[in-house]
């Protein structure tokens, strides 16, 4: 008789995610998933415990590219990144001319010389934007 289980017939999606290495967290995929932003065979998902199986087609944004993957198997663990990516298929790979370079600092706020300090509403905008570029660099 064998100690492993059987093979699951499906998964939870925001496990799956993480599994396959698109969120760095599992926390962060469920969030994702619960604001509406995955689609499972073109419909919208907000609920992370959807079951997903192999076949299905997911549609997700993941920082500046729109991701299309089939999965291919569920996994049984967060493994090593080989190990993530024999769980899919990409069907439509992001374009690696359009990525910024790893190295490209955040954009910065800019200010005119001789301006003095920000007012109130001045630093609530730079605020913003510091706030939106951060979470732009974690999609």
């Amino acid at each position: 008789m064998s100690d492993e289980a059987p093979q699951q017939a499906s998964l939870r999606l925001d496990k799956w995610l993480w599994y396959a290495r698109f969120f760095k967290t599992r926390s962060l995929a469920s969030r994702v998933c619960e604001s509406g932003k995955v689609r499972l065979a073109g419909t919208p998902v907000s609920k992370t415990h959807q079951k997903i199986k192999c076949g299905d087609v997911l549609t997700f944004r993941q920082g500046e590219h729109i991701r299309v993957v089939r999965v291919l198997a569920l996994g049984t663990r967060r493994g090593p990144a080989g190990e993530a990516q024999a769980l899919y298929e990409d069907l439509a790979p992001p374009d690696r001319e359009n990525r910024l370079p790893k190295n490209t600092p955040p954009p910065v706020a800019q200010r005119k010389a001789g301006e003095g300090r920000p007012t109130k509403r001045d630093r609530r905008a730079m605020l913003r934007f510091k706030q939106k570029a951060r979470t732009a660099g974690n999609d």
